[in-house]
């Protein structure tokens, strides 16, 4: 439910948190509920910028997939969704923790004084992960209600998320003694930037793995065989992997059903300065493994340039004239939809 309920909490403001709507929530909801809207947005912003150039590229119909017709989808790309929104929640109330913007909330300094290692001792304003997860779960895990075996794989993937930001966190040391010497250090853990969970979680989803469940002992209708079942299947998985109950759709093809787009008409990179390997290979994932072609584009921008005060007291500029080139998927010549002649090579 978590990706639905952030896209209406976006869309809505905070009306939606009222008491009055949800008269059981804990005060803990209505009290952050500002820096978990900003967490919830900075995940789904940083699932575009890492899926910008797939084929999948986090629409705003990704938001909805959980709840979309009564069906709830559970592949890797939804686990990644879930894994990025429970650690955008969890490092926005981290980050706000310890710079005092929170009631009754600061630094952690449990460990402070304590020897941390050869030459360096605990101290500073660390940031306070204990806070920013215990809050995260209250709020983000309490939306899943679900006991079925989707709600189990968003629940893991919640998790995996928060472990994310654990695992990227930094030690900062500050330097102590006679003319900076640096005889002993004062250390404090501090938040990786964003950018860094978004990538750690991006390898984690190219790496998700399936879950298997035993669909006989599901089928039983048992409660406690499903438990079981559910139980078996998690056993091999470890905490910080992210995983997924159904094979992704053709992300090549448009589908109204699944609120898909498809990718023609979306923007590839054929060349350009500081392209990394994936970049540089958007065209053919986008265009030609899914039966398109590449179409240039050409469009002719003008601006102001060479602009002169005069006086007095006028500025004349020039017009200068610059071609945008871009390179966007489109039908082949006499081609009826998509054709992959084999070519298609899974959802990337």
């Amino acid at each position: 439910m978590i990706i639905f309920y952030f896209f209406r909490i976006f869309n809505s403001g905070f009306n939606m948190l009222s008491p009055s709507l949800y008269p059981c929530a804990p005060q803990a909801y209505l009290t952050y509920a500002s820096s978990v809207q900003v967490g919830a947005q900075s995940g789904i912003q940083e699932c575009k910028h890492q899926f910008a150039w797939d084929r999948w590229n986090c629409p705003e119909s990704a938001l909805q997939l959980s709840t979309h017709k009564g069906l709830r989808s559970a592949t890797s790309e939804t686990s990644f969704v879930h894994a990025i929104s429970a650690a955008g929640v969890m490092y926005t109330l981290t980050r706000n923790c310890s710079l005092g913007d929170l009631d009754n909330c600061g630094c952690d300094g449990s460990r402070n004084g304590q020897i941390g290692g050869r030459g360096w001792l605990w101290g500073g304003c660390s940031d306070n992960l204990d806070f920013g997860e215990r809050m995260s779960k209250q709020y983000v895990d309490a939306l899943e209600t679900g006991q079925d075996s989707r709600a189990a794989v968003n629940l893991h993937n919640n998790e995996a998320g928060r472990l994310a930001v654990k695992a990227t966190m930094k030690r900062i040391c500050r330097c102590h003694g006679m003319s900076e010497s640096c005889s002993i250090q004062t250390c404090w853990m501090q938040l990786s930037d964003f950018r860094d969970i978004g990538n750690y979680l991006k390898i984690k989803h190219d790496q998700a793995q399936k879950l298997e469940m035993d669909k006989r002992r599901m089928r039983s209708g048992n409660s406690a065989d499903n438990r079981g079942a559910i139980a078996d299947a998690f056993s091999s998985i470890a905490r910080t992997e992210l995983i997924y109950l159904e094979e992704s759709p053709d992300y090549c093809s448009q589908n109204a059903s699944l609120g898909l787009h498809g990718t023609e008409g979306r923007e590839c990179l054929q060349q350009g300065e500081g392209l990394n390997q994936w970049e540089k290979r958007s065209c053919r994932r986008l265009c030609h493994e899914c039966g398109l072609r590449v179409e240039e584009r050409r469009t002719e921008i003008v601006s102001s340039c060479n602009c002169k005060f005069q006086w007095c007291c006028t500025v004349k500029c020039e017009n200068c004239y610059q071609v945008m080139v871009k390179h966007v998927c489109a039908r082949r010549e006499g081609g009826h939809g998509h054709n992959y002649r084999r070519r298609y090579r899974g959802p990337k």
